[in-house]
């Protein structure tokens, strides 16, 4: 523990997501020698767009922290910054913006980044999405040394967590968080200890997580009900899974395959409407709604939303 104390850190992160790593190394005595913490600018959101802080800048300067939020890495004044805090050590999450080589050359000990899946599995924007999509048994968080590209350096330490068959992208994002978050905290005093081995990522088994995209959340019911349940998780809370009935948008924010036969009846039928759930035959297989909401209207479990809604027999177009 005391050789952590004596790290200079820099901390890089502006999501919800990055905030349990900033209070691990607050937690671990070391708060003092947080010497800076970057996020990205104020934006705009919400009822008039007023600028909003990130999580991370609302949590930093709660705690005192030095907050500093260049529009980039590149420039000469933010190197010239960077430089000028001599870190040990710049602990990066999703931060959300370019380190040329130039930043990631400042300091002493590289800057490490705490990546939300087991690599080289899904480097890129939205590892616990893809993921949930594309059915993973597992996926888990990796500290890696960070190079010129996009998430291929060296890996310093990983843990592993299963996916349940419960989990959402909502559920895998607070627990790999806060796995991330204990991980890091280890790695940063073995490391300043000597007691880490850093491992090349393997070429084979490298995937990418592109970006979600809002269209992805159209839910197609020709698809089977497996593909269309990862779709629920994948983008709950955000996008939410979509259809359409009479018309108007129809948002999916819980659901589970079930094993009733569809009978042939043409994908997006509904079979069933009753209190347990909704059944709607897919392609292959039937996926149950267990909770919905129509566009303007709140979230309801299934046995609420059928007390206003006459459904049997209806049909879910895509959205």
């Amino acid at each position: 523990m005391s050789t952590a104390r004596s790290l200079r850190l820099g901390f890089a992160g502006t999501p919800e997501f990055a905030v349990p790593a900033l209070e691990a190394l607050d937690a671990l005595e070391v708060a003092h020698r947080i010497c800076a913490v970057f996020t990205q600018p104020d934006r705009p959101a919400g009822r008039g767009q007023p600028l909003h802080s990130s999580p991370v800048k609302t949590r930093a300067t709660l705690r005192g922290f030095p907050v500093y939020q260049p529009v980039s890495f590149k420039s000469p004044q933010t190197l010239e910054l960077l430089r000028g805090l001599a870190l040990d050590a710049l602990v990066v999450v999703a931060y959300g913006l370019i380190l040329p080589p130039a930043a990631l050359e400042c300091p002493r000990l590289g800057c490490l980044n705490i990546h939300a899946s087991l690599l080289p599995r899904w480097r890129g924007a939205a590892p616990i999405q893809r993921a949930l999509l594309a059915g993973d048994a597992t996926t888990g968080v990796t500290i890696m040394r960070m190079d010129a590209g996009l998430d291929t350096g060296p890996m310093l330490a990983a843990r592993a967590v299963d996916i349940g068959a419960r989990d959402t992208a909502k559920t895998l994002h607070d627990q790999l968080a806060r796995l991330g978050a204990e991980l890091i905290a280890e790695t940063l005093i073995a490391l300043d200890e000597g007691g880490v081995r850093e491992v090349p990522q393997p070429a084979e088994g490298a995937t990418y997580a592109e970006k979600i995209n809002k269209a992805e959340a159209r839910i197609d019911w020709r698809r089977d009900a497996t593909h269309i349940w990862r779709q629920v998780r994948a983008f709950y809370p955000w996008p939410v899974a979509e259809t359409q009935l009479n018309g108007a948008q129809l948002r999916i924010w819980d659901a589970e395959v079930s094993g009733l036969p569809a009978n042939q009846a043409a994908p997006g039928t509904v079979l069933a409407a009753a209190q347990d759930g909704i059944d709607v035959a897919c392609g292959r297989g039937v996926l149950r709604i267990l909770r919905l909401q129509l566009a303007g209207r709140k979230a309801l479990c299934a046995r609420e939303f059928i007390r206003g809604q006459r459904l049997e027999g209806a049909r879910f177009a895509q959205a």
